[in-house]
């Protein structure tokens, strides 16, 4: 009997974790959780079938709401600059398609900010069954448990998780701020530098290093040109000199 108590406290153990660990927000530096799901751009395979690029999943809380209808527009107009940042972009909610599709043609006919009619070329994901919003942990219980929060996780070409975030129902995203992170990720990645609070891209950055050995310490002013201290332990490496 006590060899069938401790297996049936196994099973029930392993089956909880397994639920905690499927249901946990995926971690920076993490592999990007995989699903497959119906879009508005057909059967989607996440996050393979964006190959090598950059990918951005942003989840909402529900089609043909005032906040979500603001987002959608505003990433709508980015796209040119997410495509020159080598990033695709993906939208998921608990809608199915067919709202989705609705939706979305009601967004391409208005004019928002007075930009004129924006098409949305990006894919809105149906998650009816909100399977890839536990996988991601985009149900927020104490808020929802039938729709999502405003989620956003930036993958990057090998499908890690480099950045997540996620903000209230009642507030809009920043999708400059967005756009300055990955801006941010990619200056770090590219020249194995750090950047500052409130860096714009063509700021100096921070040098995860000191820039001179001992041996260099004499060198002149304009040897070290395009280097300075704040105090004695960051360094900073000048980017554009014409700011």
């Amino acid at each position: 009997m006590k060899q069938l108590m401790l297996a049936i406290a196994a099973v029930i153990f392993i089956t909880v974790g397994s639920t905690a660990q499927n249901n946990q927000i995926p971690l920076i530096g993490s592999e990007a959780p995989s699903f497959k799901a119906m879009s508005t751009n057909g059967k989607i395979n996440f996050p393979d079938d964006f190959g090598k690029q950059w990918k951005i999943l942003f989840s909402h809380p529900a089609d043909f709401t005032p906040v979500c209808t603001s987002e959608l527009l505003e990433l709508a107009y980015l796209q040119p600059k997410f495509k020159e940042l080598g990033v695709e972009c993906a939208v998921i909610s608990r809608d199915g398609v067919e709202t989705h599709k609705l939706w979305v043609k009601q967004l391409e006919g208005l004019d928002y900010r007075n930009r004129g009619p924006q098409a949305i070329e990006f894919p809105l994901i149906e998650d009816t069954q909100l399977k890839v919003s536990e996988k991601y942990g985009m149900l927020h219980k104490p808020t929802s448990t039938n729709r999502d929060i405003r989620g956003v996780f930036i993958i990057d070409g090998n499908n890690i998780v480099r950045s997540v975030n996620f903000y209230p129902m009642e507030v809009g995203r920043n999708m400059n701020e967005i756009v300055r992170l990955i801006e941010a990720i990619q200056t770090t990645d590219e020249s194995m530098v750090y950047t500052p609070a409130n860096w714009e891209k063509g700021d100096d950055v921070i040098l995860p290093y000191y820039p001179f050995s001992k041996a260099e310490s004499d060198l002149s002013a304009e040897e070290k040109e395009g280097y300075y201290p704040m105090g004695n332990r960051v360094w900073f490496k000048e980017v554009s000199k014409d700011k």
